[in-house]
């Protein structure tokens, strides 16, 4: 799949001056878990690079630990060539979702992130999810090194748009 993707983007020169990163760089993720059992979610969005709002979602482990509901700051609509009219994310997107219930002992969690994003150089990334283990209390926690994928690793073997 790596190879095919490689050989599509080869294929799709991006605009002059339009960078396309490898996704840790693109979408960074950090998390919070404050002592009232709210999280803060940061997704950091570099520039030239965008999130979908409605592939963004947040679950949580182990078995036992109860979300309530997400809440969003407002979102961007525009006619995607992918997707057609969807609402994204550029810049800094702080997103909260409280813990209902965490198990009896559990010293924290571990928050779940899912997300989609696109360069505007006219390329996509797979659906990514990154792992936070967040402790009540304790300071904002960045996912350091996101699973390897296809994606990731096909557009490594690119250097960055001059």
């Amino acid at each position: 799949f790596a190879a095919a993707l490689a050989s599509f983007l080869l294929a799709a020169p991006a605009p002059a001056g339009a960078a396309v990163l490898p996704v840790d760089q693109a979408f960074r993720v950090s998390g919070r878990l404050g002592e009232d059992g709210q999280i803060t979610v940061r997704l950091r969005v570099a520039p030239g690079h965008y999130l979908y709002q409605d592939k963004l979602r947040f679950s949580a482990e182990p078995a036992g630990v109860t979300l309530g509901d997400l809440r969003l700051p407002p979102s961007q609509e525009i006619d995607d060539e992918f997707f057609g009219r969807v609402r994204i994310y550029r810049g800094e997107v702080e997103a909260r979702v409280a813990v209902q219930r965490l198990p009896p002992g559990a010293a924290g969690l571990t928050l779940v992130v899912r997300f989609q994003g696109c360069a505007d150089a006219g390329v996509c990334y797979t659906p990514r999810e990154q792992r936070l283990f967040l402790e009540r209390g304790r300071p904002e926690t960045a996912v350091t090194r996101p699973a390897p994928g296809p994606v990731t690793d096909a557009l490594r073997e690119f250097p960055p748009a001059r």
